[in-house]
């Protein structure tokens, strides 16, 4: 099933609402808008293979541009909004676009991208025009509002965040299906897992740029549910937006629970929250005391999956059994998980190493980078592939998340994941983010410093300072603990929830030898 089917089954039903502006697309609606972006794009030469690229915010038109994407054979990618005009066109000219949507909002962007981006043939700019591109709505009203003749299946290429180095595209080959085909994430993750269905009421409010906003978005669309988009996540608004939309089902980060729990008490108590019934999380490890007051809060409706864009593996975890086991983020239902070393020795149970996962073959491969592509499988097995997480198994196979392999920090020898002292750090009433690095040290090699964003109204002093120090070892082992405490107004943290920690080592790094890869 699709949006056509939708379309002529529940016509007059809402596809999309906006939270904020409570702007309204109807599946008839988002029908005929991708239908004639799709002659359009057909028109303009592009066909089955051929990228569409869009670097927008939060809008209806994205899922426009998705649909007539999906229903043409076209691959799909979207570009961080936040990016520099040469990152994104470092992500359009990768992909090889050649047709590009952008935002009114990003005009000056989006005329920078125009001399950056010569292999582009059709621009279409959402809410206005400028120069070298055509205004949207007017471009696809010139164009019929019926589907193309044939609507092989298209996919999405999305990109990495690129928190660590070069964002890298993930491409898998076209199924060659029609579009409404049945989809292996909407059918057996989305309805399988999680209960999605035509009833269904979803809110999203993370970007829609990045890989699960998009994806669940557009599976609630594939079964004839109602997506609710938050333009940008605002923790308020997001408790009001279930309560105005009856909510059944949505999805969050763990910096967006964080935000929730620490919203005053009057707030946090001022809306009906009885039709949400199920909240999924993802994206990073979350901490075990913030999962267990969001419960308190919220009750047994949390849904934790670990899995990445690449798809090459899916653990899942419900609320009863982590409530039994703190922490896990479940069994696997994709792939059979791996701990290995360095050098790709498997570890025994309890011990952490590199995650792996083993498929009948490698299912993604990154575009235009055959050296990422071979590190990110095993050394003697081309079919377990790694996303670069490090974590350990306990007895019965479930799988615990430690942190990410490039943020480790080696001191004296000894090796600290970050994650387990921002962890810590994050409950401290005083602090409202933080991320913890290795910075260098002459004698240790790397030494754990704290970068903390303070609460509202908290002074940056050195009485903090060694408040939360003296806190933090009272949580965690001495050796763990920061040494120290940077304070900054705020941390370079995606709308995602991803940290940008690169952007911050390299303050620390600049003219140094880091041993961290990219």
């Amino acid at each position: 099933m699709f949006v056509g089917d939708h379309a002529q089954a529940t016509p007059d039903k809402p596809a999309v609402v906006m939270a904020g502006s409570g702007e309204t697309i109807t599946y008839r609606e988002l029908d005929d808008a991708s239908n004639r972006l799709a002659q359009l794009l057909r028109a303009a030469g592009l066909g089955p293979g051929d990228h569409v690229a869009i670097h927008a915010e939060n809008l209806t038109e994205y899922f426009t541009a998705y649909w007539a994407a999906l229903r043409s054979g076209l691959y799909f990618t979207t570009v961080n909004r936040y990016l520099t005009a040469e990152e994104a066109a470092y992500i359009v000219n990768d992909c090889g676009a050649k047709a590009l949507v952008v935002s009114d909002a990003y005009r000056d962007l989006a005329a920078e991208l125009v001399p950056m981006t010569p292999d582009v043939d059709v621009r279409l700019m959402i809410g206005g025009e400028a120069d070298g591109y055509e205004n949207f709505d007017r471009a696809l009203a010139a164009h019929p509002a019926e589907p193309l003749a044939e609507q092989p299946r298209g996919e999405v290429m999305l990109y990495s965040s690129g928190t660590t180095g070069r964002p890298k595209g993930i491409q898998r080959p076209l199924s060659g299906e029609p579009v409404g085909a049945p989809n292996a994430l909407v059918d057996g993750v989305l309805s399988g897992l999680f209960g999605f269905s035509a009833d269904t009421v979803y809110l999203s409010p993370a970007p829609l740029y990045h890989s699960a906003p998009l994806g669940f978005t557009t599976g609630v669309q594939s079964l004839g549910g109602t997506a609710v988009v938050m333009e940008r996540f605002e923790p308020a608004e997001a408790l009001r937006a279930i309560e105005a939309y009856s909510v059944t089902h949505s999805q969050w980060v763990p910096t967006m629970f964080t935000r929730l729990l620490k919203l005053p008490e009057e707030v946090r108590t001022a809306h009906d929250l009885s039709s949400h019934r199920v909240a999924i999380h993802a994206a990073a490890p979350c901490p075990v005391e913030v999962k267990q007051q969001m419960m308190d809060w919220w009750g047994p409706i949390l849904h934790e999956y670990y899995a990445g864009t690449e798809f090459n593996g899916f653990c899942y975890v419900d609320p009863e059994t982590w409530l039994a086991r703190p922490g896990t983020v479940g069994k696997p239902i994709l792939g059979i998980p791996h701990i290995c070393d360095d050098e790709g020795t498997e570890q025994p149970t309890g011990e952490a190493g590199t995650i792996y996962f083993e498929l009948e073959a490698m299912p993604f491969e990154y575009h235009n980078d055959p050296d990422k592509t071979k590190g990110a499988q095993h050394p003697d097995h081309a079919n377990w592939s790694t996303l670069g997480d490090v974590g350990y198994l306990d007895d019965d196979g479930y799988l615990y998340l430690t942190d990410r392999k490039a943020f480790m920090i080696i001191s004296g020898g000894v090796n600290i994941y970050p994650q387990e002292i921002e962890d810590a750090m994050i409950m401290h009433p005083k602090i409202a983010d933080v991320a913890v690095i290795g910075v260098p040290d002459d004698e240790m090699g790397e030494q754990v410093k704290a970068v903390v964003q303070l609460a509202e109204g908290v002074p940056a002093s050195e009485d903090t300072e060694q408040e939360l120090l003296d806190w933090t070892r009272h949580k965690i082992a001495h050796y763990k603990a920061p040494r120290s405490v940077d304070f900054r107004p705020e941390l370079p943290r995606l709308p995602t929830g991803k940290l940008y920690k690169r952007v911050l080592k390299d303050e620390y790094w600049t003219g140094r030898a880091t041993r961290i890869g990219s």
